[in-house]
């Protein structure tokens, strides 16, 4: 049986046609949170998806689990409601948190989304990453878990830091699908993103493969958003790298990374999700910052979030 969250909004009107298309007036915005992710969501803004800029303040202060909120992941619906997923607590809590926004300053009292409540043994639900599938009309949410009983090859991994990609979809965040196993690559992996590619050429979906000694980050490819993927590829990034989120500019695809080992910011250049250019030193993101995602949002919107709070 599908479970069910206490009523938000009276109605959210999502309409399973498309998502609201970006436009020239749109800039991008990437969400971040700083270490150790006590103080709430952040923002960053960019007018070319290269260059960054902090937007001051926190403008969402974290309430659930154990008060963190980290990953914090933002995507704007077709009828122009923004809503956000994040990580609660590091272990020993089975849900994720959920809020909405139509302005990205004042947002919905924020809930608590238990997608693996009914498993046991499971040990944490790290990085929720929000995706709608204008396809099926449908907002999908691919987050990780780690569940010992499970049976999952375990490798060089702890039998408790041994993840694998869990989802569920809902089309009004009021209703969830049952929890199902995502990706299983037979290896743990974590942070997930995907990406809808051009001329009908499927989705990439960007993770991280958490296993000593890798620790680095790979993609698989799928004909649907909802799977199934492939085989993983080769590593793409240096070992410690994790956080992947992408922005599209023009017809070039940059992928944003945590590279925390060296406390920077990498990033990859592709067009097709098979060649990639290493573009770190062509990008920059304040110090600081740590891994969300990216969306693109009216310049208005961002002017006032970068007005001086009340």
């Amino acid at each position: 049986m599908p479970f069910r969250l206490p009523l938000l909004v009276a109605c959210l009107c999502v309409i399973a046609s498309c998502s609201r298309p970006a436009t020239d007036d749109d800039v991008y915005v990437f969400t971040s949170f700083h270490e150790p992710a006590t103080e709430g969501l952040r923002y960053l803004y960019s007018t070319d998806g290269t260059a960054w800029d902090s937007i001051p303040g926190t403008w969402l202060q974290p309430t659930l689990g154990t008060h963190v909120m980290r990953d914090p992941s933002i995507v704007r619906g077709p009828d122009g409601t923004f809503h956000l997923v994040w990580t609660i607590a590091w272990r020993g809590d089975a849900g994720f948190g959920y809020a909405h926004s139509t302005d990205l300053r004042h947002w919905s009292e924020p809930q608590r989304i238990g997608a693996m409540d009914s498993v046991a043994s499971v040990q944490n639900v790290w990085a929720p990453e929000l995706f709608y599938d204008d396809e099926q009309g449908l907002f999908l949410i691919v987050f990780a878990a780690c569940v010992p009983d499970a049976g999952f090859d375990v490798g060089l991994e702890d039998p408790l830091n041994n993840h694998r990609l869990y989802c569920t979809t809902t089309r009004d965040f009021h209703t969830f699908t049952p929890t199902r196993l995502f990706y299983d690559p037979g290896f743990s992996c974590i942070d997930a993103t995907i990406t809808r590619l051009d001329d009908g050429r499927g989705y990439a979906m960007t993770f991280k493969d958490n296993t000593r000694p890798e620790r680095n980050l790979r993609v698989a490819f799928a004909t649907a958003a909802t799977g199934p993927y492939g085989e993983p590829s080769a590593a793409l990034t240096e070992p410690m790298t994790e956080g992947p989120t992408v922005c599209r500019v023009g017809q070039d695809y940059y992928i944003y990374y945590d590279a925390y080992r060296r406390s920077i910011y990498g990033a990859l250049l592709t067009r097709d999700f098979h060649t990639f250019t290493d573009v770190t030193d062509s990008v920059h993101i304040p110090h600081g910052h740590k891994h969300g995602t990216i969306f693109r949002a009216p310049r208005s919107m961002v002017n006032d979030l970068l007005r001086p709070q009340p």
